[in-house]
This record gives structure tokens, sequence and C-alpha cells, in this order.
């Protein structure tokens, strides 16, 4: 089943929305801002997506500017940062069949689930 991380107040994860709906898919809404996913689910996503953790991080957010940004970060601080400020993750996400796409642009999330 096809599963969203979705912000609602994020016009991207909105249109991202919108697409896994039209897609006629079965699919869950994970709310990511009202349930907030641990360290571990964090890398089953980034694992899933193929990426590494800081691929994952909004850097413009101000809480990353002002918190992290210039700082020597691993792989695990970044992951902490993460399940700390769910705010800093990169939305929406789509994961199907353990591969997942970043929404942005949304387009990705069409040629995500095409494939």
């Amino acid at each position: 089943m096809i599963r969203i991380y979705h912000n609602p107040r994020c016009r991207k994860s909105r249109e991202g929305l919108a697409l896994v709906e039209a897609s006629g898919q079965p699919f869950e809404i994970v709310y990511y801002m009202d349930t907030v996913p641990d360290k571990v689910e964090i890398q089953e996503i980034i694992r899933q997506l193929g990426i590494k953790p800081i691929e994952l991080v909004r850097t413009q957010e101000a809480i990353w500017k002002a918190e992290f940004k210039g700082k020597e970060l691993s792989e695990d601080m970044v992951l902490d940062a993460l399940s700390t400020y769910p705010k800093l993750i990169e939305r929406p996400i789509v994961l199907n069949n353990q591969q997942g796409v970043v929404g942005r642009p949304p387009e990705k999330i069409s040629d995500f689930l095409n494939n």
C-alpha cells in the first residue's frame, strides 16, 4: 500500500496528495507533524528513498539555520534533528513497495506511481 507523509499546511504536499488520490491506488496518509516519526522510522524512510539523511532536510527552515547550519553533523545527528524537529523533513514523501520519492516537484510522484 502507498504511504504518503503529508503536511496539510504545505502546498506542495497537498499537490502530492492529490496525485496519490488521482492514482486510484489504495494509500494511507501519515500526518507526520502530528505523529512524529522516530529515528528508526526516519532511517527506514531514508533507506527506501535511497538518499543520505541530509538530503531529507529542509535546509531553508529557520530552525535549521538557527540550530544546525554550518555545523559538522554526523548522519546520526541529522536523524536526531529530523525526529526532534519534524518541520525539517522534506515533503511530501511517498513510499510504495520498499521504494520512495520526495515529491519535489510533485510530478516526481506521478512518475514514481506509474513505474
